[in-house]
């Protein structure tokens, strides 16, 4: 799993100057840490979040990091079709080089629900992204067209259970959030294949962090009732992480951020590749090409799931704007 002869460095990579991005969940944890690498690099780089008083913050701590930084932060819910729609609409007419799909909420004690009836989980990390993807198409298609989605080492052992995608019968919680990181894995090979076939200026790509312990554990931790046993003690380590043994196995937020950063910048980063840590069970480690889940690489499964989000979202994807 060797990605390059020479070792990943963020200030080696093309300049973006003149490039706009877009990086959801941008506020904290992997999210802060991409927007800041895009921004070092040039981009005019947008802050997305739910959180205006956490996105004005993080927008001061970049600034701080990244002095002469072009951003700015906009408000995004992903659990809301409607703050999606509203969001997609200030780049009517405007171009976007780069969208990165981050934003994501891991393992709720109890089944949560978006705005609009969807398990909390599958309904932001997998369709608020679908989404946001096709509502932005037209803006990516008059820039770069780069789309890069963040997903898990979760995808490996995550289902797409069709006959209960929301988890109406039975909720439990980690096996949502594999569900919903295999659609984030799925649907950015989707998008490639679509793309290619379609001729469309659209450059889909994914990645994962190998284990960084982001601020995912804890702002999922706090949504609902109480917290599972694992999120506990994921918390107890996060708190603890200057000698834990998570330090031995996993790496920092920052590290985490490297192949989101790598498959959105480097030459060497393909359409339809999949980029994550290249040490050990790829939990930690420079950043380089991941393999991909079997699961993930059914297209039967990723046109059914396709399918069945352009229904759930009522997004038809659609390069050319219509009057």
């Amino acid at each position: 799993m060797t990605s390059t002869s020479r070792p990943w460095r963020l200030n080696a990579m093309p300049r973006l100057d003149g490039k706009t991005a877009v990086v959801t969940g941008a506020t904290g944890g992997l999210g802060f840490e991409t927007a800041c690498g895009l921004a070092e690099r040039g981009a005019e780089t947008i802050l997305a979040g739910r959180h205006a008083e956490k996105g004005h913050a993080a927008l001061a701590r970049l600034q701080q990091r990244v002095p002469h930084a072009q951003a700015r932060f906009a408000g995004l819910d992903l659990a809301s079709l409607a703050s999606v729609s509203r969001f997609a609409e200030s780049f009517e007419g405007e171009k976007l080089d780069l969208l990165v799909n981050n934003a994501g909420v891991m393992a709720p004690a109890k089944r949560l629900t978006t705005q609009d009836g969807y398990e909390l989980q599958f309904g932001t990390n997998h369709l608020g992204h679908f989404a946001l993807t096709g509502r932005l198409l037209p803006a990516l298609a008059r820039g770069a067209g780069e789309v890069v989605t963040v997903a898990s080492l979760a995808a490996w052992k995550g289902k797409m259970p069709f006959d209960d995608l929301n988890a109406s019968h039975r909720y439990r919680p980690f096996s949502s959030y594999r569900q919903s990181k295999l659609a984030n894995l799925l649907f950015a090979l989707e998008l490639d294949r679509l793309a290619k076939l379609k001729d469309w200026p659209i450059h889909s790509r994914a990645a994962h962090p190998g284990w960084a312990m982001s601020d995912i554990i804890t702002n999922s931790a706090n949504l609902g009732a109480g917290k599972s046993p694992l999120q506990r003690i994921m918390r107890s380590a996060q708190e603890h992480i200057g000698g834990s043994v998570f330090r031995l196995f996993g790496q920092s937020v920052a590290a985490g951020a490297e192949p989101i950063l790598y498959a959105a910048l480097s030459p060497q980063a393909l359409d339809g590749g999949y980029y994550g840590p290249q040490g050990g069970g790829e939990r930690r480690g420079p950043p380089g090409p991941a393999p991909i889940p079997p699961s993930a690489s059914s297209p039967e499964l990723a046109k059914r799931l396709w399918q069945v989000s352009e229904r759930m979202t009522g997004v038809h994807y659609d390069p050319e704007e219509r009057s």
